[in-house]
């Protein structure tokens, strides 16, 4: 009965984690920091968020730039900062974003209740 329902427990455990839906890599370079109307962008997800637009609406890539097909959608680049506010990047990551070019790594994950979120790893300089 012990063993029974400890297995119950691991089960909805698992149902309840959190899955990776989708990450990529991508080169934060010196045109992701202007938006298309050519304003100095100061978030990171501003920046994160027009790398994004830079990939998918205009064509203009960087060669450590991977696709990905969740910030295809323009809604769900319009939702990224939200995105981020409920995940997490470090505040050294963010400075890096904002201050600097570079490469990140970008996770998109399900929590248990269905919610997305976007966790963001700068991996170098």
């Amino acid at each position: 009965m012990l063993l029974l329902l400890g297995l119950i427990c691991a089960l909805s455990a698992q149902a309840l984690a959190d899955d990776l839906r989708e990450s990529y890599v991508a080169r934060l370079s010196t045109r992701d920091h202007f938006s298309s109307k050519g304003q100095r962008l100061d978030s990171a997800a501003a920046i994160i968020r027009q790398d994004r637009a830079n990939f998918h609406l205009y064509n203009l890539r960087d060669d450590e730039d991977e696709p990905d097909s969740f910030f295809a959608s323009k809604a769900n680049r319009e939702r990224l900062e939200k995105l981020l506010d409920q995940g997490s990047a470090n505040k050294n990551a963010v400075n890096r974003i904002v201050n600097g070019t570079p490469l990140i790594k970008v996770m998109v994950y399900v929590d248990g209740a269905g919610r997305d979120y976007v966790t963001v790893k700068v991996i170098s300089d």
